[in-house]
């Protein structure tokens, strides 16, 4: 795996990012966007997975990560789950229910892979310091 510099280098945040983006341009126009309810907490899921992702980088170890991607997961799995009331309901047709339900299934699927990953390697934090290496120099106090 490449090293990743920025959040905004992980597959996983870029797909988010584009289900958000997609999620927000299907319910500013149409019977979704009067729904404030469902509007709102679809929205929120999909910025929390995104965000998530974001913010378990930017912590400082490997288990905070893990913590958040498992988060983006399960943000991911509760727009899975509005999708189908928004279909149900006809705010949205079976083709863009389909392509936000693969988007979000994606996004699912991408933090799992990551967190194996995680799991499997013996890097850890930011610095990618393996288990009971000293801190380095610069961080001794």
């Amino acid at each position: 795996m490449a090293t990743i510099e920025r959040f905004e280098d992980i597959e996983a945040w870029k797909r988010a990012r584009t289900m958000a983006r997609k999620i927000y341009a299907i319910s500013r126009e149409g019977p979704l966007s009067k729904d404030f309810g469902l509007k709102d907490q679809l929205r929120r899921a999909s910025v929390s997975a995104m965000s998530n992702i974001a913010e378990g980088f930017e912590r400082d170890g490997t288990q905070e990560f893990i913590h958040f991607l498992s988060m983006a997961k399960g943000s991911s799995g509760e727009v899975r789950s509005q999708l189908y009331v928004a279909l149900d309901e006809g705010y949205i047709s079976q083709e863009q229910f389909d392509e936000l339900y693969r988007d979000a299934e994606s996004v699912s699927k991408m933090a799992a892979g990551f967190i194996e990953y995680l799991r499997r390697t013996d890097l850890r934090g930011k610095r990618f310091r393996k288990p009971g290496e000293n801190r380095p120099p610069e961080l001794e106090t």
